[in-house]
């Protein structure tokens, strides 16, 4: 009978989903390969970010089938620092069920593999979607916020070297840091005042429902006025 250790170390753990935006993402061009051809390959972006699965909450703009009757198909999927690119097969079942009955432009949250095509003449990172699910905008938000503040945490690793990842990406990618900063800055600026103008138009719609409730009050009271006169 196996030691319980060689069961688990037997086992592969799921890689955590990361939190990332599409600029850093489509950004990254170095991949890593660990071990056998069977362990998991990894990105490395730019913020010196080991990557191999991703979460994301953002808007599906397009879904197409690459072939007639291919079964796979082509995603884009937007955030506000630009688009990824995904592909559904049959390979992705949880996936391309959920894919199919969903109509763009939705709101959906993904939790995806990532992948790099290394051709000749470019090479450029795609997901290959392990799970699709309507969202909403407060979760797409809260998304932003939350993936602001890992990019954010990433600048400040990179400034400090802290780890022999962030070592490698610097010597890759020379990374101009302050373009993700404003980057970020542009993100939560907008987030601030898409904010700002639904508070405004909450408020101007609560006081127009204040002052109808007052005139349909004055008018009943009217109302009852005259029947009482009668």
């Amino acid at each position: 009978m196996k030691p319980l250790g060689d069961k688990m170390d037997s086992v592969r753990r799921r890689e955590v989903a990361r939190r990332i935006f599409s600029k850093e993402l489509n950004d990254s061009t170095y991949v890593i390969r660990e071990g056998e051809d069977k362990s998991p390959v990894y990105i490395l972006t730019p913020l010196g970010l080991r990557c191999n699965r991703v979460f994301i909450i953002g808007a599906l703009l397009e879904k197409e089938e690459v072939r007639p009757d291919s079964g796979v198909w082509r995603i884009r999927l937007a955030d506000p620092t630009g688009v990824f690119i995904g592909y559904v097969g049959r390979f992705q079942p949880n996936a391309l069920e959920s894919l199919l009955e969903i109509e763009p432009p939705a709101l959906v949250s993904v939790v995806s593999k990532v992948r790099i095509f290394e051709g000749t003449t470019r090479t450029f990172v795609f997901l290959r979607p392990e799970q699709i699910n309507l969202s909403d905008a407060s979760s797409r938000d809260y998304w932003i916020v939350e993936t602001a503040k890992a990019t954010l945490k990433r600048i400040n690793s990179m400034e400090k070297d802290e780890n022999e990842d962030v070592k490698l990406a610097k010597k890759i990618y020379n990374t101009n840091l302050e373009e993700y900063r404003r980057v970020v800055r542009e993100v939560l600026t907008r987030i601030k005042e898409e904010y700002e103008i639904f508070e405004k138009i909450a408020k101007e719609e609560e006081a127009e429902e204040e002052e109808g409730f007052e005139f349909e009050l004055e008018e009943e009271e009217w109302d009852l006025s005259d029947l009482l006169e009668d």
